[in-house]
């Protein structure tokens, strides 16, 4: 690894060993970083994708929230990646001012994103309560277990600032991940375009399609005390799901990836975001068959491990926080206007999940009416910043932050505030992506509020 040095001569004296110690121990602690994980595994028999696939029945591998915290700035910056498929609206926010607190800083300087593996729990505090006055009681999520998952995440955080360790210098590299990511738009022989690769693609002739747009590089952040690693952050565009849906809760091959990064290197934390993959899936190098979890997990174990050895180091100096306001369209199609969704919620008639997705968009709805715009927050550490966007937003969204800062890396992750659902680009919505998901609460004209927010955010 390749490290930024200033030299200057400096004419010896007796003392000289002593001021040398004195100097590195003030750098030394300068800056530091607090390191945290927590389990949240839910109870055998929750929800899982909010009820859209089978409940919990089994245990594959448990689930985590991992995170740290970046002391010495102007405010402590929390940037953590939790095991779940997305967290919305007043269970994100509250999930932010909880870790804000154990941090001691505001919620605007928490960066907390779920991976979105799909057997595992969707949170939506308002959503749930719509579903309880319809008769349908930890339909989404339950209530008691989110509460205690926040609680037990807060308090692995109060826990480890007591453990901080000092920080000198953060870390960039990157590295092509191979035959893994595609975009989930496949164009036919006869030139008709649909999106129909997923996950685990069955289709020969829909996996030999081309692979799309993806952004196909890894990129790594890392803290270190000199020449002493502390904790890594791994970013990759790419849904994270190998097979899900019977029942078997798991964090599937991110997870496993980086409990391999871990085994590796054992005392450095280790942390996981998926970037903007609301469009890109496996499905081109995956047809679903079990075995091929642990095929996508060392594709990108071997990607983490050369961003890693390519990474260039430098000095921490005045990282700052920026944040711009979005505020998205809402969706007015045939069945997501205020009057269908209520209408789909009371009909007991309806199948449940329908009646759950009803629920969750009534509640962005609400969120919409109240004012309350998406936070978008980037870090700025110099010569690396990282962005964090809301909910399934297309990769495109990706491309374009890296496009507004050509001369820095950009970390670009997805699945913040995840009310939206999909948030896809002006050309997939041209193309009716919008019109054809009921996960998707968004109508035309996001990507002109996305493009302004990344701009402000990352300060172009």
């Amino acid at each position: 690894m390749r490290s930024c040095r200033v030299v200057q001569i400096i004419r010896w004296t007796p003392l000289f060993p002593l001021l040398i110690a004195f100097f590195a121990g003030v750098a030394g602690a300068e800056f530091s970083v607090a390191t945290f994980s927590a389990e949240v595994t839910p109870p055998m028999g929750h929800a899982c994708m909010a009820g859209g696939i089978a409940p919990a029945q089994r245990l594959i591998d448990p689930l985590w929230c991992h995170g740290l915290v970046l002391l010495g700035g102007e405010k402590p910056v929390v940037l953590a990646a939790i095991d779940w498929c997305e967290i919305r609206n007043d269970a994100y926010d509250q999930w932010r001012d909880a870790l804000a607190e154990a941090a001691g800083t505001v919620r605007t300087h928490v960066f907390f994103a779920c991976v979105h593996q799909h057997d595992t729990p969707v949170a939506d505090l308002t959503a749930q309560r719509l579903l309880d006055e319809a008769g349908l009681p930890n339909a989404l999520c339950d209530v008691p277990f989110h509460e205690a998952a926040v609680k037990r995440v807060a308090a692995a955080v109060r826990v480890a600032l007591d453990h901080a360790q000092p920080v000198t210098h953060y870390g960039v590299g990157e590295a092509e991940v191979q035959e893994l990511a595609s975009n989930r738009r496949v164009e036919r022989a006869d030139g008709a375009v649909g999106y129909p690769r997923m996950s685990a693609t069955p289709d020969p002739e829909v996996r030999a399609a081309p692979a799309g747009e993806i952004d196909p590089k890894l990129k790594a952040l890392s803290f270190w005390n000199v020449d002493t690693p502390v904790a890594a952050i791994y970013v990759y565009a790419v849904h994270p799901m190998s097979f899900y849906g019977k029942g078997g809760v798991s964090a599937d091959f991110p997870g496993l990836a980086r409990q391999l990064r871990l085994a590796a290197a054992p005392n450095v934390h280790q942390i996981y975001f998926s970037g903007c993959s609301g469009d890109v899936v496996a499905g081109k190098w995956n047809d679903g068959a079990p075995e091929n979890r642990l095929v996508l997990a060392k594709k990108i174990f071997d990607a983490m491990m050369l961003a890693w050895e390519r990474s260039e180091k430098y000095p921490i100096e005045a990282p700052s926080v920026r944040v711009a306001h979005l505020v998205l369209p809402v969706k007015e199609t045939k069945d997501f206007t205020e009057a269908e969704m209520k209408a789909i919620l009371a009909d007991p008639r309806q199948k449940t999940f329908q009646r759950i997705l009803a629920a969750m968009g009534l509640s962005w709805r609400k969120r919409v009416a109240s004012g309350q715009p998406i936070d978008v927050p980037a870090l700025d550490l110099g010569a690396a910043k990282f962005l964090l966007m809301p909910a399934e937003s297309f990769v495109g969204y990706q491309l374009m932050a890296q496009q507004l800062l050509p001369e820095k890396m950009v970390l670009v992750a997805g699945y913040g505030e995840c009310a939206p659902g999909y948030i896809p680009t002006a050309a997939a919505t041209a193309e009716h992506f919008n019109d054809d998901q009921d996960w998707c609460w968004v109508g035309p004209g996001a990507e002109e509020a996305m493009r302004t927010a990344m701009t402000e955010a990352l300060g172009r």
